[in-house]
């Protein structure tokens, strides 16, 4: 054989190669997530330490944990804590972009580092490709730390798919910020419908932070290499219960990472909560994209006699085929028993599920396959009924600012949007 024929066949075998992985990324069937309901109530002692035994995620009392709805009130909040701060500031984000807001957060944690605090930030680096690695020289000459979580290099090339989409804050090791906004003008406006994005996050001071600094904490290694020292954590007095006490609300971290095996901890969340649900379930979803199983979960909840309400956006969508690909779904989930609205007054950024008016799961996973299958995401998941009902007291605002779906418009949607979201289910996995 010629060397030019043996060149041909290289060349033939590595676009079979390329093809079958991008078949792959593209086609690769998820995990049904088979899940058989509990015999025990969702707020029995039971039931608690059972989800917390699957998911590998220690118990926390709850805590002081406040609701912040509007990027106004967050990005208070979270500046009030940064230049608060006496120790310790670890950020990380999957946006964070050049404006306003990030000039404000930017200078509030400059002046930190100079007066002795030590900053570190772990920033996505697809997430925040606008952001150009000079604009937080500054930052650096102050002492701050700044690292990209999956850099574009030859040695991120296996990785790339996988990007960190957790937006937390920990000041001090006291203080935590947990939810769907990172750092943007989009969040303060004016953006979709001239109007900012709606979301949540919540504020949480207690021993939920512990959680969530070791949710930085891993990517900080990932990003940096370093480990994080014990100094950053506030470690446990010899005299704390292990375990909250039977009838106090209790708390978890989610921390989930996308595994060889495909399966993660936030989709295991979502599943068994959705699959335990007896009286009704609220989801707010910026990019609502379940897979078979996860639909076939909501519709045996109404089954049930749960009621099950789903909220997105509307045509202010930032993600338009994403939307359409949502529109596909509705069909059957209408069919079903499920509500469906559309988020009228802008972009809905927030992602919160609400069970039973018992469990409330806030944070930075989306209701489709990125979040539960490729992307490093962040969930405090708490079992207290008053913090259900302030979170259903936003979602009932939302759902008077949207409209409601019927099965008969759906099925009279334009033959261009059909044919759209065919196309886009190419991509759907990605999305």
């Amino acid at each position: 054989m010629g060397f030019e024929s043996l060149g041909g066949l290289l060349s033939g075998i590595a676009v079979v190669v390329v093809a079958v992985l991008f078949f792959l990324l593209l086609f690769e069937p998820g995990l049904p997530y088979r899940f058989t309901p509990p015999r025990h109530a969702i707020d029995s002692r039971q039931f608690v330490n059972f989800l917390s035994a699957i998911l590998n995620a220690r118990l926390f009392s709850p805590g002081e944990v406040r609701v912040l709805n509007s990027g106004a009130s967050i990005y208070e909040a979270e500046l009030a804590a940064i230049r608060g701060a006496k120790r310790s500031i670890h950020l990380e984000a999957y946006l964070f972009l050049r404006g306003k807001i990030a000039r404000e957060v930017l200078g509030a944690l400059i002046e930190r580092a100079r007066a002795g605090v030590a900053v570190r930030l772990v920033l996505d680096r697809i997430g925040s490709i606008a952001t150009p690695n000079r604009y937080f020289a500054e930052l650096r000459a102050a002492g701050g730390r700044v690292f990209w979580y999956q850099p574009i290099a030859w040695y991120t090339l296996k990785r790339f798919n996988n990007r960190t989409h957790r937006d937390i804050l920990i000041v001090d090791g006291e203080v935590a910020f947990v939810g769907g906004a990172g750092i943007a003008d989009y969040w303060i406006g004016p953006a979709a419908n001239n109007v900012p994005w709606r979301d949540t996050m919540v504020r949480v001071a207690g021993d939920l932070v512990k959680g969530l600094q070791t949710s930085f904490a891993e990517n900080w290694l990932e990003a940096s290499g370093e480990i994080l020292s014990e100094d950053e954590f506030a470690l446990s007095d010899i005299s704390e219960p292990e375990i909250a006490p039977p009838g106090s609300g209790v708390g978890m971290v989610i921390n989930s990472t996308p595994s060889a095996g495909r399966s993660t901890r936030a989709r295991i969340l979502f599943q068994v909560l959705v699959a335990s649900a007896r009286e009704s379930i609220e989801i707010c979803s910026p990019y609502f994209l379940p897979d078979r199983s996860l639909c076939d979960e909501l519709l045996r909840a109404t089954a049930r006699g749960a009621s099950v309400a789903v909220l997105m956006p509307g045509k202010w969508n930032n993600h338009p085929i994403a939307r359409l690909a949502s529109r596909r779904r509705y069909g059957p989930l209408l069919r079903g028993g499920v509500k469906v609205f559309e988020y009228q007054a802008g972009m809905i950024h927030a992602k919160v599920l609400i069970v039973d008016g018992a469990w409330s799961v806030v944070g930075s996973t989306n209701f489709d396959n990125r979040s539960f299958g490729l992307n490093d995401e962040v969930n405090v998941a708490i079992l207290e009924r008053n913090l259900a009902a302030r979170l259903q007291a936003d979602f009932a605002d939302d759902l008077a600012k949207s409209r409601a779906v019927s099965i008969d418009e759906w099925r009279r949607r334009a033959l261009l949007e059909r044919v759209l979201a065919s196309l886009g289910r190419l991509f759907e996995r990605q999305e």
